[in-house]
């Protein structure tokens, strides 16, 4: 807010509240004042003032933005340039792999710091004034250049650190990079302090990856036909080419999917999500929610008679992880954005739900949990265990801290709880995903 204070003072004032409003629109700050708003609203909905504000200021944002225009022009030439970047690393596909390829590693930070770019030029082109090289300022654009300058500063250091023979440090890149380059962007888009937009680019999130998806699907299918059809006649294509058709192509997609999903000039809380993918989401995850509480019961019941095969083996223990992170993801998208997204009659059972899945989760984790630390103090520390040790801890203790609050003191106002709880777990994934980044060859060289 441009300033708070005097939002503070305008609050017990309908006419004082309505002059700051004009007052925002004139001076373009009606975000501000939205998000405000929104805070008040989902903390007291039964308040009418805060209700009728809330609702105003989302019929007037669905009445200034019915459609956009999808920036083709800027998506197509940075959608190149990432292309180029995926087949130049892409490794030779007519000479054997020995060890993790570096697109493996790379391919997320370039797509973040493209996607970063790309978002930057595309909402200063939408402003009034513009874009234009001529008049490009540094300070416009310092935020998005501070991203940028992270990714590849952590990037740079993983790539030095993980040599070829460092392969166990250069596995866990896999899927730490990508996590890190992933928030990066959240933190271009919202910042760490914002529960509900912190959430709403979640979500969006989701949708850009399952646009991607279907595009990278049809890609495939285009490679597939081109080879097959070239094959049929004899002609085989030189290496770089293959490269390209395997690598470059794909390279096409991540800005494409996002300038197609996602409006720049908009906050996540203000993008759409009651149609395409976004309702899809939705959907699925709470369809999902009692056929999880129905397995997950049926696997506690069973746990007594096979209680000692994670303590023995670890392929048990690698499926329980993959279990708590898929598990967190349905958590957290079955949790509506707005109070009114769920009908009344249902928020009751959406809420339980949720809550018993939690609970289930935290008995099987600790579980696994005590089995990974059984066997660490049988074979020792190693950067896996390690790794997943934190994961584990870290996992527990956001499923714990949402049910401290859902079942204490905050059961009036449970969907703001829990996104402010999932805030938290993603600052969380944030510094334990740059730990291991950076502790790993340092612990274990």
């Amino acid at each position: 807010m441009k300033n708070l204070k005097e939002f503070e003072q305008a609050l017990n004032d309908p006419q004082s509240l309505e002059t700051l409003y004009q007052t925002a629109r004139r001076e373009n700050w009606t975000e501000m004042f939205e998000t405000e708003i929104t805070k008040r609203h989902a903390s007291t909905p039964d308040n009418l003032l805060w209700a009728a504000w809330y609702f105003r200021l989302q019929a007037e944002s669905r009445s200034e933005s019915p459609g956009r225009s999808i920036p083709w022009r800027l998506a197509i030439p940075f959608s190149l340039a990432l292309s180029l970047i995926f087949w130049l690393v892409a490794p030779n596909m007519e000479s054997p792999v020995k060890t993790v390829p570096n697109i493996l590693l790379l391919w997320a930070p370039a797509v973040a710091c493209l996607m970063t770019a790309f978002l930057a030029v595309a909402t200063r082109a939408a402003q009034p004034s513009g874009f234009s090289p001529v008049r490009f300022s540094l300070a416009a654009f310092q935020k998005p250049f501070l991203v940028f300058l992270g990714i590849v500063l952590v990037t740079a250091y993983a790539m030095i650190m993980g040599s070829p023979s460092h392969e166990t440090y250069r596995t866990l890149l896999i899927f730490h990079l990508p996590l890190l380059a992933t928030l990066g962007v959240g933190l271009y888009l919202v910042g760490p302090s914002d529960d509900q937009n912190s959430f709403a680019a979640l979500h969006k999130g989701a949708e850009v990856v399952l646009t991607a998806g279907i595009m990278a699907g049809a890609a495939m299918a285009f490679i597939g036909i081109t080879f097959g059809l070239f094959s049929a006649i004899g002609v085989a294509f030189p290496e770089p080419i293959k490269r390209y058709l395997f690598f470059g192509i794909p390279g096409l997609i991540p800005v494409l999917a996002i300038a197609i999903t996602y409006d720049p000039i908009l906050a996540p809380i203000k993008q759409r999500f009651d149609q395409g993918f976004s309702r899809l989401v939705f959907t699925v995850a709470r369809l999902f929610l009692p056929l999880t509480i129905l397995v997950g019961a049926i696997y506690i019941a069973s746990i007594p008679a096979n209680f000692f095969k994670p303590f023995e083996q670890r392929d048990v223990l690698i499926i329980y992880n993959v279990m708590l992170f898929a598990v967190m993801a349905l958590l957290s998208f079955a949790t509506p954005l707005r109070e009114q997204d769920v009908p009344e009659k249902w928020r009751v059972h959406l809420r339980r739900a949720i809550v018993t899945i939690s609970i289930m989760t935290v008995v099987v984790s600790l579980y696994a949990l005590s089995a990974t630390v059984y066997r660490t103090a049988l074979g020792g520390m190693t950067a896996n265990r390690m790794t997943v040790i934190g994961w584990n801890t870290l996992n527990i203790g956001i499923l714990c801290l949402f049910l401290l609050r859902q079942l204490g003191f905050d059961r009036t106002s449970w969907i703001a709880s829990t996104q402010r709880v999932f805030r938290f777990g993603m600052i969380g994934y944030g510094v334990w995903g740059l730990f291991v980044t950076v502790a790993v060859p340092l612990i274990f060289p």
